[in-house]
């Protein structure tokens, strides 16, 4: 029974973070754990660790915007390291759309990377791809950055391949 509680405790109140590059290791990690991470200037990458459902969907939405106002420069693009994300609902889909559309009205570009194809498959189901666009999805967080780079022509030095 306490495993069932904890299971639906970490769906309604996920982990996310903030990613950066943590010198000497590969990859983008949380800045939490890794302080001394480099973030790429204008750009948030935010990971959200459960499904996006009717119960966690307005708490999706806080800690992006929470996210994008903690960041040290102004944001042109948030890319969502979706690797963790395994199903949407309808919920967290107009609640997602509400997302977009406030950037989309304030300049600031949402994408998605990582995202699973099942999950894809459900945002298109859902009218989300539409709102999104095709240019919303990277196969990597490390795609999503070589696109924010090269679209803001941002002289990023990178030790290590993404």
């Amino acid at each position: 029974m306490i495993a069932v509680i904890e299971f639906l405790w970490d769906a309604w109140r996920p982990h996310s973070a903030v990613l950066g590059r943590a010198d000497g290791i590969k990859g983008y990690h949380d800045i939490t754990r890794y302080p001394d991470a480099r973030l790429i200037p204008g750009l948030v990458l935010f990971r959200w660790d459960a499904p996006l459902f009717f119960a966690n969907a307005e708490l999706f939405k806080e800690r992006v915007l929470e996210a994008v106002a903690a960041s040290p420069t102004p944001v042109n693009w948030v890319v969502v390291a979706a690797e963790p994300v395994t199903d949407i609902d309808i919920t967290s889909s107009d609640s997602l759309a509400e997302l977009v559309a406030d950037f989309r009205a304030k300049g600031v570009a949402f994408r998605f990377a990582e995202l699973k194809d099942p999950v894809k498959d459900q945002l298109k189901r859902l009218g989300m791809l539409s709102v999104l666009g095709d240019a919303a999805f990277y196969p990597t967080v490390g795609a999503a950055v070589h696109s924010y780079l090269e679209e803001h022509e941002i002289d990023w030095k990178d030790e290590y391949n993404s």
